[in-house]
Order: C-alpha cells, then sequence, then structure tokens
C-alpha cells in the first residue's frame, strides 16, 4: 500500500508544486485557511515539523512565520518539489511516518500534518512517535478526510471498520488512482485521545471566495463537510 501511495504522489508531484497552489479551492479556500487559523503566527524559536509536507505550501508558510522547520514526505518527487520551494530555509526529509522517526524525545513543540494520515491504516506507532518527538504541551494539528464524506465513495460501506478506498482524481486532464483509508469518527478521536488530549475538533466551512466561484460545490460542503481538523496537545 505504502509502495502505492509514493508512486501516486511521485506522479502528482509536479502537479502539487505548479498548479493545486491556484487551481483547488479544497486547498487554498477550504483547508488552509481553516488549518493556518490554529496556527500562531509567530513562531520565532520555535520547532516545527511539516508531516506530509507534499510541495511544501505549508512549510513555507511555516518558515515564513519564523519557525524551524523540518519537512517531511514519504514521496522523494515531493521531496525535491519542498527543496524548490524553501531552498535551504528549511530541512527536507524523505521519510515514512510509519516508522521509527529520525529525533530525539522533545524535539518538536509542534507537529503539523495536513491531509496526510489517512493514506496510513494503523494510526499507533505514527501517534506514539509523535508522542515521543514532541515537547511537553506541544501541540498535534492534522487534517484528514472527513468520515461521512468518503464513505459516499463505497458501494458496499462498512461504516465502523476502516476501509481501503481507491478514488480516482482528474489533475491537468490525467486521472490518478490515489489508495487512502476511510476510519469511523470514533476511531479518529479515540486513537488521538491515546496519546494526546483533543484541544479541539473543527469542521472546516469553506470561505466566502469560494462560494463567488463555485457556488454548487460551497453549497455541497455546507451540507457534508470534506475535511476533519484536530487540534491536540501533549500532557
Amino acid at each position: 500500500m505504502k509502495d502505492r501511495v509514493k508512486e501516486t504522489f511521485n506522479q502528482l508531484a509536479s502537479v502539487y508544486e505548479n498548479t493545486v497552489d491556484t487551481t483547488s479551492l479544497y486547498n487554498s479556500e477550504y483547508e488552509r485557511p481553516a488549518m493556518l487559523g490554529k496556527i500562531p503566527h509567530y513562531l520565532r524559536n520555535m520547532n516545527v515539523l511539516d508531516a506530509g509536507c507534499a510541495a511544501g505550501w505549508y512549510t513555507l508558510q511555516l518558515v515564513q512565520r519564523g519557525a524551524n522547520v523540518v519537512a517531511t514526505d514519504i514521496s522523494p518527487e515531493m521531496v525535491s518539489s519542498t527543496m524548490r520551494r524553501v531552498g535551504d530555509k528549511a530541512n527536507v526529509l524523505c521519510l515514512d511516518l510509519e516508522e521509527e522517526l529520525p529525533f530525539e524525545e522533545n524535539t518538536f513543540d509542534y507537529i503539523l500534518s495536513s491531509l496526510t494520515l489517512h493514506y496510513i491504516k494503523d494510526w499507533s506507532h505514527t501517534f506514539n512517535e509523535f508522542k515521543r518527538i514532541l515537547k511537553p504541551k506541544g501541540i498535534l494539528l492534522f487534517s484528514v478526510h472527513h468520515p461521512f464524506s468518503d464513505i459516499k465513495l463505497l458501494q458496499d460501506p462498512k461504516y465502523f471498520s476502516t476501509e481501503l478506498i481507491i478514488d480516482k482524481w482528474n489533475k491537468e486532464g490525467k486521472l490518478f488512482e490515489v489508495p487512502f483509508y476511510r476510519r469511523p469518527l470514533h476511531l479518529i478521536l479515540n486513537d488521538t485521545l491515546k496519546c494526546f488530549s483533543i484541544e479541539e475538533v473543527i469542521e472546516p466551512k469553506p470561505t466566502m471566495n469560494f462560494k463567488a466561484q463555485a457556488p454548487e460545490r460551497y453549497e455541497m460542503l455546507m451540507k457534508c463537510p470534506q475535511f476533519l481538523i484536530i487540534k491536540a496537545v501533549l500532557n
């Protein structure tokens, strides 16, 4: 599975680097404003991990807020895209979040993970590693697909199971098969609570700019959210 994810996002790297920031309202006018609203404007002298950095959009935002940033992705091509975006302003690594992470205990003040964890079937090891490398009172902020939205992609859904979905994305006239996992809401929350305290659960709303550009999709998202954001703190 992880090899399939890696290959898919190797193929998507140029799309993420060159067009997603300007063409995907789901990123620019939905997920990103909600996530950025939960991150301090000033992160000077703070160590931040961008876990699943894709082409480095969040990496650059974190750098611009003054953070010392380590950015990671499982896709070598995404890592290359991030390095082109931020240069030597961040430490960019190709890492698998399902493996042991090469960082000392109590290294990071913040971990940000945008639309990444649903590519991992079992979060137990990943969350334990996040717990290990976060400082006391450190923050984990992550976004994932909303389970109520993803379940509509299955022909015979079993809500209480963690289910593999192969979605089809049309990007720049090409069709990509993208594998990820849908899990029930209680698992998302309880897996987080095993390692952290949940400070806030956010079901983001699209911006007014989203509404102006795509009113039908805006109304759809107001009826059924696409993403779920969790802000958690290490006790």
